[in-house]
Formats: C-alpha cells, structure tokens, sequence
C-alpha cells in the first residue's frame, strides 16, 4: 500500500461509521464515494463475537439447510474451532441420522414431506446465487450423468462435477442444474446450453429472462470486473455446445 487511507476507511466501514455508496448506483461497480452514517447499525449492537457467529449461523442454516460445518466454514471465514463453536448452541439434526449435513428439526420436517412438482420449474439464476454460492457443492445440484459435462473454464474446457463454482450462470430446474447461460451484449441476447434438456418451458423462461436484462439491466454480468469482451469465449462455447 502506498497510502493508510484503505487500511483507516476499512476500519470506519467495519465499525458502522461510515458506509460505501456505488459512484453511478450500479451494484456491479468498483468505484465508490464514502459518506458519514449516523445514526448507524452497530451504535446499539450488544452481541460479542462469539454471540454474531451463533446468529451468522442460524442465519446460514436457514438459508441453505441441509449443510455441513465445513461449508458453514468456508462460507463465514471462521477457523474449524470456532465454525464448531458458533453451530454446536443451535441443536441441529441431522439431515439422514448419521450424515454431515445438518438443519433445523423443524426444516427437516418439512423437508422430508416436500415433494418435487412433475412440471418443469427453470430459473436462470446468478453464477452467485445462494444455491451454489453458499455451499460450493455443485455435485450436489447435478444428475450422475451429467457430472462429466465438459464446460468452458479460463482458457479450456473442464468437468462440471469437478468445478466448486459456476463457470457462468446457472439454469436450474426444481433444484437441479441443469444448464449454464451468458448475455451477449452485441446481440442482445442470452447464449445457452443445456444438459439433454430442451423443452419449450424452458425455451419460454430462457426468452423472459432475455427480455428483462434487455430492457431493465443491459447487462448480466458475472462479477464486477466482467466485461462483453472477456465473456466472448464463454458465449462461443455455450453456442457451440448448444449446437452439437
């Protein structure tokens, strides 16, 4: 660092004090202006340490139940001591009696009646959505035969079911993957691929999606550093396997 001005607005941000406000509004940006935030969240906050792991992790395990302590883990940042520490008040169950997935007993509840609708249910959802971004099990979400799914990574083609995270944005199908899509700005359009799934629900959601990055986005990006041009090979190679 050339400056202490990251290291002082880093610890202003962190105690409520101030907060970050996107230059042009865009959440996708990294350009920010500071302002003064008074009165702030924290000026009331009691809650220790210890106790705001507790609550991060109820707050995780409602959102993604079942999971493991593991994916808890990697999702907060907390060492293995201490990812223990913040699940253990919680009185999870877990999910199959003897597994390492773990929920809420009321969640299984439910979980174990819920059945899956017979009609078709896509989404084209985020490559940050919380289905894949809170736990990075995308084996989990994929049909055995599709684990092999050759997909476009960097600069060559890869596995799906050895990746941890989306290559691009996802097409999900009652809590299946079963797709991966890109915008294209030239064309204005979304490119896309399925996995041996190529009905006319699907075509029909692919097309609402379409039509609302056009007129209310212009864009979908990946992370705020992704641009048209570095997506070009993710869009070629979508194309190119929705062809073959």
């Amino acid at each position: 660092m050339t400056t202490t001005l990251p290291v002082a607005l880093g610890k202003l941000q962190s105690e409520g004090e101030i907060r970050r406000i996107p230059t042009n509004g865009r959440l996708d940006q990294q350009r920010y202006r500071y302002a003064l935030w008074s009165p702030h969240p924290l000026a009331k906050f009691k809650l220790s340490s210890e106790e705001a792991f507790v609550e991060l992790a109820r707050r995780f395990f409602r959102w993604i139940g079942p999971a493991t302590v593991a994916e808890f883990q990697w999702f907060s940042g907390l060492g293995v001591k201490a990812a223990k520490a913040a699940v253990e008040p919680l009185q999870l169950a877990r999910l199959d009696g003897e597994g390492d997935f773990l929920m809420f007993p009321a969640d299984r509840e439910e979980f174990e009646k819920f059945q899956a609708p017979r009609q078709p249910q896509y989404a084209l959802v985020s490559c940050l959505d919380g289905i894949t971004h809170l736990r990075r099990d995308l084996q989990g979400l994929l049909e055995p035969q599709d684990l092999k799914q050759r997909v476009f990574v960097d600069k060559n083609l890869q596995e799906i079911g050895g990746l941890p995270d989306l290559p691009s944005h996802g097409i999900l199908d009652r809590g299946r993957l079963v797709g991966l899509w890109e915008f294209d700005t030239d064309s204005k359009s979304i490119a896309w691929a399925s996995f041996g799934v190529k009905d006319k629900a699907l075509k029909q959601a692919v097309e609402r999606a379409e039509s609302y990055i056009r007129s209310d986005l212009g864009d979908a990006r990946s992370y705020s550093l992704d641009s048209p041009k570095s997506r070009v090979p993710r869009i070629e190679a979508l194309r190119k396997a929705a062809a073959a």
